[in-house]
Formats: C-alpha cells, sequence, structure tokens
C-alpha cells in the first residue's frame, strides 16, 4: 500500500530566490514511523533524524522506481547493505 505525502522545503534565515519547493510523492512505507525508529536508534543527532530518515527513504523509493537505470544499479548492492545494516541497528 502506498502512503501520499506532501513535501514542502523553505529557505529560512537566507534570501530565497524561488519560494518554497513544494512536491507530491509516494512511499510504501510511512515516513513518520520510519522517522520514530531512527530517532530510536540514535544514529544522528535527534534534530537531523527527520531530515536523515525522509531523505534516505524519497531516495530509496525513487531508486527502486527507476533501479533498471545504469545509474542507480550500480548503488542498488550498496544500498541494500546500507538499509539491511540500518535495520539491524538496535534502537532504545
Amino acid at each position: 500500500m502506498a502512503h501520499h505525502y506532501r513535501v514542502t522545503v523553505e529557505a529560512i534565515g537566507e534570501e530565497n530566490t524561488g519560494g518554497p519547493l513544494v512536491f507530491e510523492t509516494s512511499n510504501h512505507d510511512e515516513l513518520f514511523a520510519i522517522t520514530d525508529r531512527i530517532r530510536s536508534k540514535n544514529i544522528v543527532p535527534d534534530d537531523e533524524a527527520a531530515s536523515f530518515a525522509i531523505g534516505l527513504k524519497l531516495f530509496a523509493e525513487t531508486m527502486l522506481r527507476h533501479r533498471k537505470h545504469p545509474l542507480f544499479a550500480e548503488l542498488q548492492p550498496a544500498i541494500a547493505h546500507f538499509m539491511k545494516a540500518l535495520k539491524s541497528t538496535p534502537g532504545t
């Protein structure tokens, strides 16, 4: 089941030349739960957990959709290894 999201990125504290970046996407995972799991693993500081989790999941989902593209095909083994290591990292 796909989960659907609207992502908004806005510049803070600096001159913004283009307004917010807003896009809609879907992901096979529930991103809020993934972010909570990343926080519980204490891999990155708590204030970086959301950007790490969301960035990783958006990238990985795009890579899966385009897995036959040579650029992504080269990354698949490394990302698969990374995701297995991430999932096996104990949480609190």
